[in-house]
């Protein structure tokens, strides 16, 4: 499609979507390392996040594109992307302004589960 921008071609060729054309993208705080949530983006999504430096998802719940902070305040400057070596995962690396999770956390996961396994037997 002429004059629509789109996303590099070669970048592009390396992703591995889901079924629904989609790949998961971990969302970290860039100077800590802190995991802050995780969110999916499809060809679009990556190619507006890589050109303006803001983290734009697609959201599989409405079906549409939301670039966070928007309507929160809650605004991710991306610092960074990287692909995973299988191109099934994208790792950004931003600096977070307010809570991330939309339940108004620092981060979405909070909810620690109980590891009960036995640590000694799994070294085994």
């Amino acid at each position: 499609m002429a004059g629509i921008e789109q996303l590099d071609q070669d970048i592009a060729g390396r992703l591995k979507r889901d079924r629904d054309g989609l790949v998961a993208a971990v969302v970290r705080q860039y100077d800590t390392g802190e995991v802050l949530m995780l969110a999916w983006m499809d060809d679009e999504a990556l190619h507006r996040t890589l050109t303006t430096g803001r983290a734009t998802y697609w959201s599989r719940s409405r079906g549409e594109y939301w670039v966070k902070g928007d309507t929160s305040g809650h605004i991710q400057h991306v610092k960074s992307v990287a692909l995973d070596c299988d191109g099934d995962a994208l790792l950004l690396s931003v600096d977070q302004v307010g809570p991330a999770c939309h339940t108004g956390t620092r981060t979405c996961f909070t909810d620690e589960l109980p590891v009960t396994a036995d640590t000694a037997a799994a070294a085994r």
